[in-house]
């Protein structure tokens, strides 16, 4: 552990999945004074300092009663999203929808609940855990979301910067989570996916690359189209959902 975030006041959504888990656990590994860990039916944790907290991201008004209750959030960890089974750019209308509803409309529905939030408490940070899959070719509504997700998290720091608020976007490829446990590819484990991102939330990063190969695919998004696709094409199966 590198990296302090003594006295902060996080808040976590989907914090009953791996990473959510990891979020928590580590923000009061390294001193956290209070971590709201967020979900649906939130689950009961073992330390005073986290405070289970419901949040649906498709519910505005379940969103708007977060943000009310977590008044004193200055680090907000948007992590929750979904990843269906069976997940296809040319499936049903109403599943694209669903998966939109969470991992873009729910996620941005969140971050400008609580933009006054963080900006009553010094400006305070943004953490948007987003996907290599925006940067690829994955014909699933999954990558398609996060891509989505990743152009309006660039947009947030446009908007929020002057406010004082840090915006941080997170990638990475195949995590060692339940959400994976399909695939048998090999995965980053969730411990150093978090102890990366809170570095960056300290150090003022604005982007995370969490593993090797969204790094390298980074260094690669300059390549010609005629040349990125097909080397895409050929690391697929072998790189992220």
């Amino acid at each position: 552990m590198s990296q302090s975030l003594d006295g902060r006041t996080v808040l976590v959504t989907g914090a009953n999945g791996g990473l959510g888990e990891q979020f928590v656990q580590q923000a009061l590994e390294r001193g956290a004074a209070k971590v709201y860990a967020t979900a649906r039916t939130p689950k009961q944790w073992d330390d005073a300092r986290v405070r289970p907290l419901a949040l649906d991201l498709t519910d505005a008004a379940s969103v708007a009663r977060a943000a009310a209750a977590a008044s004193d959030v200055d680090l907000l960890i948007n992590n929750a999203a979904v990843a269906p089974a069976g997940d296809s750019i040319s499936g049903p209308e109403d599943e694209l929808r669903r998966i939109f509803e969470t991992n873009f409309f729910g996620t941005l529905r969140v971050a400008n609940a609580f933009t006054p939030v963080l900006a009553a408490n010094g400006g305070g940070t943004l953490l948007n855990i987003l996907s290599a899959a925006a940067w690829i070719n994955v014909p699933t509504g999954y990558a398609a979301s996060k891509a989505a997700m990743w152009s309006a998290t660039n947009a947030l720091r446009t908007e929020l910067g002057p406010r004082g608020t840090q915006v941080v976007g997170l990638l990475v490829g195949m995590v060692d989570t339940p959400m994976s446990a399909r695939w048998d590819v090999p995965k980053v484990s969730a411990e150093s996916v978090v102890a990366q991102a809170y570095d960056a939330v300290a150090d003022g990063s604005l982007e995370v690359l969490a593993d090797e190969p969204t790094r390298n695919l980074k260094s690669r998004l300059g390549t010609k189209a005629e040349e990125l696709y097909p080397w895409l094409d050929e690391q697929l199966a072998s790189f992220v959902p």
